[in-house]
């Protein structure tokens, strides 16, 4: 999985600890998340496409997408 969280946090100027602080999670789960080696729930993707005010499908490019799109 791919992300663009940081890319996002720049935008509204928020540090990842004020992104854990506002969708309830540890900064390390943040960080995990920002490098690609964890794959959030759906409700802790909802909350942080919501805190950073996107869609989760703007956010998150999972691997079979990738898939996809190399594909075509």
């Amino acid at each position: 999985m791919r992300t663009r969280m940081k890319e996002f946090r720049a935008r509204r100027a928020m540090t990842q600890a004020e992104l854990a602080d506002t969708v309830g999670v540890r900064r390390e789960t943040i960080v995990f998340l920002e490098k690609g080696k964890y794959n959030p729930s759906l409700k802790l993707a909802h909350a942080v496409a919501r805190a950073l005010g996107t869609t989760i499908d703007q956010l998150f490019l999972f691997d079979d997408e990738i898939d996809v799109v190399l594909e075509e």
